[in-house]
């Protein structure tokens, strides 16, 4: 990584801290990678993205721009991060066991685990880690072109495992879901199933910030923990080429980031995963990975922004 300057007055995100040593202490935010890639359909290097990510975040800074010139100088320094490191070799049935202990020894402490992968096989250790015992009232959020409910156990069947393993599809809402990226079968499946669908052209009607509230508030009904899954092919493949199943005409990076942000902000919301990216195939100027750096940043902004009164759709405090 090419070096960055320095500016005391200019501070960086990233670099977090380990847990503190204390079990009793807790923070707003951890990461943790799940480098999962050995059951993806499509050939994948996402195993190394959760290092670029991190490397990313250096290049970004830990403050949001105040809303009106009446508003104080927001930012991200009063919330307590931390960073636990990847899973190793979170792949096949003790790889999956290993991250989901991880990811709930994290969200004890923390009001917001956020999972890097890996392709999206990371969803499952990741939301099931956080639900424990409560995955009967949970909720699911997926922004992806792709219902994710295939057979077999792959980087495209973690919609359908989760369900299988007690979620109830009624809580379930998937964003973006495109044309000329699922099948019929499928697509049946998902309506028998009870999930809520919001087709890629009604986000071409629908602000983001709306469709997220109604899917926070469908999700959060069982009154369990919702996971939002972030995976980044949903958006178009002129801002995301480091996603293999990315497509022409898919969602833009601003509306990507207004759904972390969302997600960040409701306080049902108790982990969010990052998949999809293979950092090996992105262009020389990093641009899905950097949309995923800033995407863990938009979870930040919006936990930091629990509680006003501004937010909409899901419980707040």
């Amino acid at each position: 990584m090419t070096a960055l300057s320095h500016d005391p007055l200019w501070p960086r995100a990233g670099d977090w801290p380990p847990l503190p040593a204390d079990p009793a202490e807790r923070v707003d935010l951890t990461l943790i990678g799940i480098p999962t890639h050995r059951t993806s359909l499509s050939p994948t290097g996402a195993h190394a993205t959760p290092a670029a990510v991190r490397d990313a975040l250096r290049r970004y800074s830990p403050f949001v721009v105040p809303d009106g010139a009446a508003s104080p100088l927001a930012g991200l320094g009063a919330l307590v991060f931390a960073d636990v490191g990847d899973v190793p070799e979170p792949d096949g049935t003790d790889g999956e066991a290993r991250a989901s202990r991880a990811v709930a020894q994290a969200s004890a402490r923390s009001r917001v685990v956020v999972a890097l992968g890996g392709d999206n096989a990371a969803t499952v250790p990741a939301a099931l880690g956080t639900w424990g015992t409560d995955i009967a009232t949970a909720g699911l959020v997926t922004l992806d072109a792709h219902h994710d409910l295939r057979d077999g156990v792959s980087n495209g069947s973690p919609v359908r495992r989760l369900i299988e393993a007690g979620l109830d599809g009624r809580r379930v809402v998937q964003v973006g879901i495109a044309d000329f990226a699922n099948s019929p079968a499928y697509t049946a499946r998902a309506i028998d199933l009870g999930i809520t669908i919001v087709h890629r052209d009604e986000l071409h009607r629908r602000p983001m910030a709306d469709v997220m509230a109604e899917a926070l508030e469908i999700s959060s009904a069982g009154g369990g923990p919702v996971h939002v899954d972030l995976d980044v092919d949903v958006c178009d493949r002129s801002v995301a080429p480091g996603c293999p199943a990315s497509v022409p005409g898919g969602i833009a990076a601003h509306e990507l980031r207004a759904a972390a942000r969302a997600a960040g902000a409701c306080a049902a919301v108790a982990s969010v995963d990052i998949t999809e990216i293979d950092a090996g195939a992105d262009t020389s100027d990093q641009r899905t990975v950097r949309l995923a750096a800033l995407c863990v940043l938009e979870v930040a902004a919006g936990l930091a922004a629990r509680g006003s009164p501004r937010l909409t759709g899901c419980a707040t405090t």
